[in-house]
């Protein structure tokens, strides 16, 4: 068999295996051998060992169990609670009040953790039951949770933004910086809407809370409880971003940095002992070991892949549909986007960025920074893309009684059409994503 045959061979059978529901890691480990030895014999094996040693002595990816380990004692501080507490008294009175504050808390919340479940359910828990409470439509409140939360993938520090730089070489330093602009121009995105959705469109979607209950504080304690729910997120948004862009530190210094100003924050609030910290080694532990199988088995099968000649099979292919940079790129973009909708982010990751990026790197031109960045608000989409969007079942999980799967597919829609928005002005302003990184590095 040709190595070119070997090589389509092997992507159809894992896009098989993945809408059979196979687990990933276990199915591309298991490809890549198998394709591997039909195409180099047993030395394929040690090819497998050699990519496996070379991921556990890649100092950057130690940054991955530090941020899980941060978000975790995050998640067990109480630091959202009291952010949406102040929020919640300071925005409730307007339309669409409490949908606007819990948008507000999860972009800070985003700024301290890069895990999509932590911000979904903590959000789910503390936003979805007030909101509905007090008579918000359900599809507007599942809407601004499920979208708020997936903005940590994004606004760093991200695990994916962790992952990138580490496969293929780049700064993750810069990849954070780059991401900041696009991940708040989303969350703007998202405020906007809610508000004009509120005010103009269904006033009744989002109802203020009563006048009584509004007055309660005067002017001064509102402000005194906001700076003081907003200093311990941002104490550590400083630590971790400020050390990274101040050369203090690099990302995998600053995560560890970010876990010691988690673990403060949470002796502050009281809520650090024991059985906290075994809570969330382990919970760190089974998220780590998810992640680097996966990373293992994608990194082997896409090097077998790559060895095969597949890489330039689908160059090939790519430039026999146009020769049209835009084109080209427009359907690199539709495929991620199609894959969310089937496979977890880190999945199209590791397959689509070693295939995807010596095309748009070498071949088209594209500014290598610009790329990784468009690629990353693309799988932003997919943890809202149905049918198996991860942050919708985060939220079904912890959603009070009432909310169905069809009120959180429903509140989902207008949210992703705006992803689809903050990724179109990517592309026109190509500033949004280069503009920091200049400006600190230069």
């Amino acid at each position: 068999m040709s190595p070119e045959f070997l090589s389509i061979a092997m992507f159809v059978v894992l896009l098989l295996a993945v809408f059979l529901g196979h687990p990933l890691g276990i199915t591309l480990g298991g490809l890549g051998v198998i394709f591997g030895i039909l195409g180099y014999g047993p030395g394929a094996l040690f090819i497998l060992a050699n990519k496996t040693y070379g991921l556990m002595t890649n100092y950057v990816l130690v940054a991955i169990p530090l941020f899980i380990l941060m978000a975790q004692f995050l998640d067990k501080s109480g630091i959202a609670e009291e952010l949406y507490e102040s929020m919640y008294i300071v925005l409730g009175p307007i339309r669409g009040g409490l949908a606007l504050a819990t948008i507000v808390v999860c972009t800070v919340f985003a700024a301290t953790t890069g895990i999509i479940g932590a911000s979904v359910v903590a959000m789910g828990l503390l936003a979805a039951p007030s909101m509905l409470k007090k008579g918000y439509q359900k599809e507007l409140t599942a809407g601004v949770i499920t979208a708020g939360g997936t903005l940590g993938i994004l606004i760093p520090p991200s695990i994916m933004l962790v992952v990138y730089g580490g496969l293929i070489g780049m700064s993750v330093g810069k990849l954070f910086l780059a991401a900041i602009i696009p991940g708040l121009i989303l969350s703007v995105l998202y405020l906007i809407y809610t508000w004009i959705y509120c005010t103009f469109i269904n006033p009744e979607a989002g109802p203020p809370i009563p006048k009584e209950e509004a007055k309660k504080y005067s002017l001064n304690q509102k402000l005194l409880m906001v700076l003081k729910s907003m200093f311990p997120p941002l104490f550590l948004i400083l630590a971790v971003l400020g050390s990274i862009a101040a050369g203090v530190a690099t990302p995998t210094e600053a995560a560890g940095l970010g876990c010691v100003g988690a673990l403060i924050l949470a002796l502050f609030n009281k809520r650090l002992n024991l059985s906290m910290l075994k809570e969330a080694g382990y919970a760190t532990l089974k998220i780590t070991c998810m992640v680097m199988l996966i990373f293992v088995g994608a990194n082997f099968y896409t090097s077998v892949f790559m060895g095969l000649g597949g890489g330039d099979v689908f160059t090939e292919l790519l430039f026999k549909i146009s020769s049209n940079k835009w084109v080209i790129l427009g359907i690199m973009m539709l495929i991620i986007f199609l894959l969310g909708m089937f496979v977890d982010w880190l999945g199209i990751l590791l397959l689509c960025v070693p295939i995807f990026t010596p095309i748009a790197v070498n071949q088209l031109h594209f500014d290598p920074l610009w790329f990784a960045m468009i690629v990353c608000v693309n799988l932003q989409m997919s943890f809202l893309t149905p049918p198996f969007g991860y942050a919708l079942f985060y939220l079904k999980g912890v959603a009070p009684e009432g909310m169905t799967m069809g009120h959180i597919y429903k509140g989902i829609i207008p949210f992703v059409l705006l992803q689809i928005v903050g990724l179109i002005l990517c592309f026109i302003f190509p500033q949004i994503i280069t503009w920091l990184p200049k400006v600190v590095f230069h």
